[in-house]
């Protein structure tokens, strides 16, 4: 029954329906040049609403009359609105209407989430003011007129504005880089041309979509490149803005950029040089010159070029904490201004903060579900668990051997997966500050990891990887059915820094570290012994054919998977197959969308 095109898990049979594959055909010279980056893929599913004033017209025609009444109650209604300071523009959708509530209330951001209005920290929102309402905010620049040689091409279906406004109910959109060029496709489509296709004079290295802002009428896309230039786009408007603009901020080429989950200007960037940098899309670049590394107890800040805790001479160690570097605008140095700094200084610009994680290569992140932790590996082999809010380093995690290239945070928040060049997959636990489980079954470097949301209910978690040895692999964790480590491998992993997250759970997120206490304790925790660790062994292994896969995405039909050259192929789920989610989380991790009445 298994061929190329299906394979057989546990729950059923997963198949190829379609295939996106990028053309060099009509691309410019410039952008025939061999591929050095590979292919990543996301999705965010749109929800698109039925026309109010077509069914009132259908209805109006089938009862045969009134119609005349119908129309004045309709103006009365809309002048009631206006009285009352809640209109909708033309250029607003109901879900766009302003609100008095903060952006991240219950009904907009279900819980588990922790509302980003934290005191003088980067998450801290600007107050709005009085009588202004929030519009909806869009890139500045059309692509379709625009004149800049870093956007050399814009390729749009025909009928592209139509054909948006026509649909109804649940769509699925695709979004991947292939060489120089960038595209936006259909998941579903009849239609096998993609929506857009975008050429630029750059690789575009990495790109996320927010989920937060998601919406017919728009969708943020942030895409990373090689030169360091970040842009900002809307494919709906085809409007579009630069950030970094010509490595203003950082020239170091970007490896990962993720929205943070909740909020609708923030992203964070992961560069080649080690720093990780966090920008708002709205603010325009600032003049912004990182400070050099120096040893930290327990966590240096420069703020206005001055040290704000303590420091020592010597050689700064990356596995012991993490360099921040905060410009004039940051929260924290507005709260505590330096003697002479101006107040134009103090204007929001970017970069919201600057950290220097490590001085390798930043090759991903993740945000924990509750966006207070960030989980980063790089090239000298460390996951760093690093708090969000408060800007440290928390836990320090070696791999078994050479560099780490994939990360995953679980539905939960319990697991954190990782994928290296060791061949492994690692499960860890950072409350428990150990590592659960190695995962083998690749004969070659992970390309990439993750969770399925839909099969993850807090008992059994299911991942997935792709590795360069051309294998999807799908795997089944239960904590429950795993032998625990050593005694002795316990016990060293126990004496752990006065910041760890073990000790941390139910801290307030703010928290400095405990004055007086001892903050001399390594960060830093080696990798265990083959036999101190669990060994999990793969549910399935699918042998692909062609290029070599470098990315993996779950999404509530099925699996995509991405090769080097830009083949996107989706799997479909089983049709039996039911969701094991956890009840009543929230699916706003930006990579997963559950559609429990496509599942049954």
């Amino acid at each position: 029954m298994e061929n190329d095109s299906t394979f057989v898990a546990p729950e059923g049979v997963y198949s190829v329906t379609e295939e996106h594959k990028h053309s060099l055909l009509g691309v410019h010279t410039v952008n025939t040049a061999p591929v050095q980056y590979p292919t990543l893929i996301r999705t965010a599913t749109v929800r698109f609403g039925t026309s109010k004033a077509a069914n009132s017209q259908v209805l109006s025609q089938l009862l045969g009359g009134n119609r005349e009444k119908d129309r004045k109650e309709r103006v009365l209604s809309a002048k009631d609105q206006r009285d009352d300071g809640l209109s909708v523009s033309s250029s607003e959708t109901p879900d766009d209407v302003p609100s008095t509530e903060p952006s991240t209330s219950p009904d907009a951001v279900p819980s588990p989430l922790m509302p980003h209005d934290q005191l003088n920290t980067i998450f801290s929102q600007s107050p709005a003011q009085p009588g202004k309402k929030k519009s909806m905010s869009r890139p500045k620049h059309n692509m379709r007129t625009t004149s800049s040689t870093f956007i050399t091409r814009l390729q749009n279906v025909d009928n592209l504005t139509r054909n948006l406004q026509a649909k109804q109910g649940e769509t699925t959109f695709l979004f991947y880089n292939s060489g120089k060029s960038y595209i936006w496709a259909e998941v579903g489509s009849k239609s096998k041309d993609p929506l857009a296709k975008i050429y630029f004079s750059a690789y575009p290295t990495c790109h996320d979509v927010n989920t937060t802002t998601v919406s017919s009428d728009k969708i943020d896309v942030i895409i990373g490149f090689n030169t360091g230039d970040i842009l900002w786009f809307d494919p709906i408007s085809s409007r579009y803005g630069r950030i970094n603009k010509q490595g203003r901020i950082s020239s170091s080429p970007c490896s990962t950029v993720r929205w943070v989950p909740s909020s609708p200007n923030l992203f964070l960037v992961a560069h080649a040089d080690g720093t990780m940098v966090l920008y708002d899309k709205e603010r325009e670049d600032g003049t912004f010159v990182p400070k050099e590394p120096i040893a930290v107890e327990p966590l240096t800040r420069v703020m206005n070029g001055t040290e704000s805790a303590g420091s020592q001479d010597g050689v700064w160690n990356p596995l012991d904490s993490i360099f921040v570097t905060m410009p004039p605008w940051h929260p924290a140095a507005i709260a505590s201004p330096h003697p002479g700094s101006k107040e134009k200084d103090k204007t929001p610009k970017n970069p919201v903060s600057h950290w220097r994680v490590s001085n390798k290569r930043i090759v991903d992140f993740v945000f924990s579900p509750d966006v207070k932790y960030v989980a980063a590996i790089s090239e000298d082999g460390c996951l760093r668990i690093i708090d969000a809010i408060a800007e440290q380093l928390v836990d320090c995690y070696s791999s078994y051997f050479g560099a780490l290239t994939c990360v995953a945070w679980s539905p939960d928040g319990r697991y954190i997966l990782t994928g290296g060049q060791d061949d492994l997959l690692t499960v860890y636990s950072p409350w428990d500050q150990r590592v659960i489980a190695r995962c083998q079954g690749h004969s070659s470097f992970v390309a990439a990891a993750a969770f399925d949301d839909i099969r993850c209910d807090g008992r059994t978690y299911r991942f997935g990887s792709v590795g360069e040895d051309n294998k999807l692999i799908l795997w089944d964790f239960s904590s429950g059915a795993l032998h625990r480590p050593k005694a002795t491998h316990n016990q060293r992993l126990s004496m752990t820094s006065s910041l760890s997250l073990a000790r941390r759970r139910g801290e307030s997120t703010l928290y400095l570290g405990i004055p007086g206490a001892d903050t001399t304790v390594p960060r830093f925790h080696p990798a265990p012994a083959r036999n101190e660790v669990a060994v999990l062994q793969p549910v399935l292994v699918k042998a692909l054919d062609g290029e070599l896969t470098t990315d993996i995405e779950f999404f509530s039909r099925g699996i995509l998977t991405a090769t080097k050259l830009g083949l996107v192929r989706m799997w479909i789920r089983p049709l039996s197959a039911h969701p094991r989610h956890l009840k009543g989380r929230s699916h706003h991790t930006g990579r997963i969308f559950v559609d429990p009445d496509f599942i049954g």
